[in-house]
């Protein structure tokens, strides 16, 4: 019977999580230059309480990301193991089993913070070290407060504190291969802890996992869309977006990296640069509320909306859902999300302000449909978002304001290339409610709660 393999004495394990990449990678960098051996592990965790199951469209991105991932890593002499479970038990013994000197990581935000602090805590008891980094963010939430030491409600202060920091720190290279084989320790294969769901079937036509694919899409948006950015990312059927949101969402490319490739583009002072950098601050502004609020995906900020009155209509969520709702932008938004795993976002905003506000629909319904179906929904834009619409979330659209979808397909799609080729029948399809009337029933059902206590 052969003996189990275990690392040196100065062995450290690895903990991927949202940071699937080798590049700008600190806590890869600190383990490999601390440690004579690396193993590095992926763990599927849907068993801990503070951990949001993946959705299925993400799922697909994980499966093909990691399978990346595992290449790059063998590359550099370290190998991934993949593992099921409960971090806060199959860390700590996944330390003991491999006989880790030290565990590294990079940060989580939202609620599994507190399983990071646990397991750390648990690891420095058994005499081993742990270390944890920054990655996903460009600036630390506790770092961003206002005079009185709170933080923002608002973007806009919030994004200029952000910019009065010093620049975000400069993208470190991936380390140098480590010495000899990778190791080879017991492993779950990708295929059991990650099979691929079966309704994606187009997915892999409009995107590529993994850092290759994060970086492509950089290049080709600095070369071909950021001059045209801020003028024409509003406008669905142009596609001027940066197609990056599913590679960050995982970790294939740091914001740092999209941050400083656009400072040091040639069209770094240009309005398309500006707008497109703000976006990446709505992204951080998410997080930041996230980490204040870690239950943002369940409960409204404003918590007047505790008190609202939703409609329970399973029929007509089912129809928004298959993007039959009889408007045209939002049918096609919806339908170009189910075969592609993306919505732009413009046609993302009418289609939850026509859930929401017209049909009266709970927000926390399409945000768990948005989180099953979309590859970039993570666990602080997408509440946060849906929360921006619905008028509960931090600097939210105000309540009275409800997006016309007809107005905005006019004005967005005016020659309908892009209704026309996600739902070219959005027509034979009886519109789901009568706009004027759920107006003015939406109006009344917020005016009901607007002088509650927040």
């Amino acid at each position: 019977m052969g003996t189990c393999p275990t690392l040196s004495a100065m062995g450290a394990l690895l903990w991927f999580r949202d940071d699937l990449r080798v590049q700008d990678n600190l806590a890869l960098l600190a383990a490999c230059e601390s440690a004579e051996e690396v193993v590095a592990v992926y763990l599927l965790d849907e068993h801990s309480p503070e951990i949001r199951p993946l959705g299925g469209a993400s799922k697909w991105w994980l499966h093909h990301s990691l399978k990346a991932l595992h290449a790059e890593l063998r590359a550099l002499g370290i190998q991934l193991i993949f593992r099921t479970g409960a971090a806060r038990e199959a860390i700590p013994a996944l330390a003991k089993e491999v006989q880790a000197s030290a565990v590294f990581w990079n940060r989580r935000y939202g609620a599994s913070r507190a399983i990071d602090a646990d397991i750390k805590q648990h690891l420095h008891h058994e005499g081993i070290q742990a270390s944890s980094f920054p990655g996903h963010l460009l600036f630390e939430p506790w770092n961003i407060a206002n005079k009185q030491g709170d933080p923002y409600k608002v973007f806009t202060p919030f994004w200029r504190a952000c910019r009065e920091q010093p620049a975000p720190a400069y993208p470190k290279d991936a380390p140098d291969p480590l010495g000899g084989t990778p190791s080879d320790f017991p492993t779950a294969s990708l295929d059991q802890i990650l099979p691929l769901p079966t309704w994606p079937h187009e997915f892999a036509q409009h995107w590529q996992p993994g850092a290759a694919g994060a970086y492509e899409a950089l290049e080709d948006f600095l070369d071909h869309t950021i001059d045209e950015y801020a003028d024409g990312r509003d406008v669905p059927a142009l596609g001027h977006t940066s197609k990056l949101s599913p590679h960050l969402r995982f970790g294939e490319i740091s914001p740092r990296e999209v941050w400083h490739a656009v400072a040091e583009h040639p069209a770094h002072d240009s309005e398309g640069a500006r707008v497109f950098l703000s976006e990446l601050g709505w992204r951080e502004f998410a997080w930041h509320t996230l980490y204040r609020h870690p239950d943002l995906a369940t409960r409204g900020l404003d918590r007047r909306f505790d008190a609202m009155v939703w409609e329970h209509d399973p029929e007509g969520l089912t129809l928004w859902q298959q993007g039959k709702t009889g408007f045209g932008l939002v049918d096609a938004g919806l339908r170009e999300l189910w075969r592609t795993g993306t919505m732009h976002n413009r046609v993302r905003m009418a289609a939850a302000s026509l859930l929401v506000k017209n049909m009266m629909i709970d927000w926390r319904l399409g945000e768990q449909w948005f989180w099953d179906t979309l590859l970039d929904a993570d666990e602080a834009s997408n509440p946060f978002n849906w929360q921006w619409v619905a008028g509960c979330g931090a600097d939210a659209s105000p309540y009275f304001r409800i997006f016309n979808p007809e107005t905005q397909q006019k004005k967005f799609d005016a020659n309908g290339k892009y209704v026309n080729r996600w739902a070219p029948d959005w027509m034979a399809h009886t519109p789901v409610v009568d706009l004027r009337e759920s107006r003015a029933r939406a109006l009344t059902a917020f005016d009901a709660i607007k002088g509650l206590p927040r």
